[in-house]
This record gives C-alpha cells, structure tokens and sequence, in this order.
C-alpha cells in the first residue's frame, strides 16, 4: 500500500471516531451524512399506535436511553405550556382575522387612490392572511401536541418511531420528529 493509501485509511478512521464521538455525545443511533433509497428505518419500523388508555403515566412517555423518565411536574408544565399556547394562539387567530374583515372591507374603497395607496393596502392584506395561516398551522400544531400527549405518543417521532429526546420535547414541546429525520428531512428541501 503507498504513502496515498496509508492517508486515505487514516482519513477514513478519523472521520468514524469523529463520527462515534457526535453520536455518543448527542445520544443518536445512526449518523447517516448521505442519502441512500432504501436505508431510511422509517420502513422497518412503525410508529407505536396510541395507546388505549385516556390518561399515561408520567414515567412511561417516550425519552431517549440514558435520559430521566417524565415526572408528573414535567408532565403538567409541557400540557400548560401547549395550553397556553393553543389559547394565545386562538387569540392571535381571532384578531388577525378581525384585521382581515375590515381590510376586505376597505379594499373595494378605493376611489381616489393612486396606485402606491392600492399596493399598500394589497401588501398589508397579504401580511395578515400570511399571520393567519401561520397562526393556524402553529395552533394544529399545538392541538396535535396535547392529543399525543393524552395518548401517550408524546416523545415519540413520527416517522422512525424512536424517541424524539425529553430535552428536545421540553425547549419545542410540539416536535414530531427526532433529529435524525429532521435532519433527512431539511435537506430533501
């Protein structure tokens, strides 16, 4: 083997401890850098059925091995902290679709004005329905949220079916998908 070789090899050993290092410090399973048809885990497993009961305990929610289990207190903050959200966000919904009824309103009133007077109001209009739906989307969210936590798939990602992680869930309580496949799925896009 030459002195090319030899380098290439060790290369090759730094990039997998390297590699071995992140995933241990992180808590992931794999470490996937290239995209491949048909090595995705989605289709070998499922995503766990919700669970039968109406209420789950606290300890059996979803974290990722070497994490402590949900406590009741953790469990109550993150359904407080949706709760809260979903009526904010209701709130948000409400007046901006108040916005939008009186700007529909004033948009056939346009007598008088120049074209700088019709593109503004045009701009606003499409700033408000553009808050709308992002109010909307964040509030289905946010609902689909609270439903898998009274289901007890709180935690669990929705496209591998591993834990998505109690820290990742706590700092975005309306997470569906673990960093893994959040990671595949930004850069498809």
């Amino acid at each position: 083997m030459g002195a090319a070789g030899k380098r290439a090899g060790a290369k090759s050993r730094a990039k997998k401890a390297g590699a071995a290092q992140a995933a241990e410090q992180t808590g992931a399973t794999t470490v996937v850098a290239k995209k491949t048809p048909g090595t995705a885990t989605a289709a070998k497993t499922a995503v766990p059925k919700a669970r039968v009961a109406a209420a789950v305990e606290p300890g059996e929610l979803a974290v990722r091995p070497g994490e402590d289990p949900w406590t009741p207190e953790e469990v109550d903050e993150a359904r407080a902290e949706l709760m809260a959200e979903a009526t904010r966000l209701r709130e948000e919904l409400t007046s901006s679709e108040q916005s939008l009824v009186g700007l529909m309103r004033d948009s056939g009133d346009g007598a008088g004005d120049d074209q700088a007077d019709t593109g503004a109001k045009n701009i606003t209009r499409e700033h408000e329905l553009a808050l709308a739906a992002n109010a909307r989307e964040m509030l289905e969210q946010t609902e689909r949220a609270l439903e898998r936590l009274d289901a007890g798939t709180y935690g669990l990602c929705e496209n591998c079916g591993n834990p998505i992680g109690k820290a990742r869930m706590q700092a975005f309580p309306r997470a569906t998908l673990c960093v893994e496949c959040k990671q595949k799925q930004e850069r498809r896009y």
